[in-house]
């Protein structure tokens, strides 16, 4: 997610990095933000943990492998941007297959370590959905489909109305990993406790492998939701903020 990758009317990634280059870094940063929320999931009993963990897992992430692939880390992002104009369409698809990958190896790492962990953790886990979102009666506080649509609707255009805000050529420099990892805690302090906070379908996927049967039964809401939030940020981040601003600018000028 750095400056260069997602800057106002730029449409292709920066040559140097190869495909191949890229897509490794989305690998390693989605199983990077994938652990950060199954450590504070599975580990700490969630809450507090997994904002934390995913926060600094997107903001280490968006700084190690930013300036190579953009650190979407998240196939809603990805798809956000190339509503947006800011992200190529034809690496869309690469991107997204990365993203699932790298959210998949993170859950069959912690599958392994606690396969191997105290007795009956594994069964635990995997009976209670591995951290998987959901809805009704799997929504850790019973909120049924419509508000979980809406939450994850909502949180990730937000989520994506602020990364494409904080690497808008326009925004200072330097801060892009900070606000982007500062925004989906705050997010995922919202949307916790409706729908257990995926924002993410590469996420959701990584966790429903290992969760048993009704993750896979409601995994639609959190592919869906998300996607239709992140398009509906790449397709008003311009008339909402782009011209009226340049227009303040100009009104200033003169």
């Amino acid at each position: 997610m750095s400056e260069p990758v997602l800057a106002d009317s730029d449409v292709a990634l920066d040559p140097s990095p190869s495909l191949w280059k890229r897509l490794a870094a989305e690998v390693a940063g989605t199983a990077l933000l994938v652990g950060g929320v199954l450590g504070g999931a599975l580990f700490f009993g969630g809450g507090l943990y997994v904002v934390l963990g995913v926060a600094f897992a997107v903001l280490a992430g968006a700084y190690a492998f930013g300036h190579i692939s953009g650190g979407h880390f998240n196939p809603a992002v990805t798809v956000g941007a190339a509503v947006a104009g800011r992200f190529a369409w034809k690496d869309v698809l690469p991107y997204i297959v990365a993203q699932i990958v790298g959210g998949v190896i993170a859950s069959s790492i912690f599958f392994g370590l606690l396969a191997d962990g105290p007795s009956g953790a594994l069964e635990s886990v995997t009976g209670s959905g591995f951290a998987s979102n959901g809805f009704g009666d799997h929504s850790p506080n019973g909120f049924g489909l419509w508000a979980v649509l809406g939450v994850e609707l909502v949180a990730t255009f937000l989520f994506l109305i602020v990364i494409l805000g904080v690497t808008d050529r326009r925004a200072p420099t330097g801060f892009a990993p900070l606000t982007i990892g500062l925004a989906l805690g705050v997010l995922h302090i919202i949307a916790i406790p409706v729908s257990n906070a995926s924002l993410n379908p590469a996420r959701s996927i990584a966790t429903a492998v290992y969760g048993g049967a009704w993750p896979w039964e409601q995994i639609w809401v959190f592919i869906v939701a998300p996607l239709v939030g992140a398009i509906l940020a790449g397709v008003l981040y311009k008339p909402l903020f782009g011209e009226r601003i340049a227009r303040a600018a100009a009104i200033a000028e003169a």
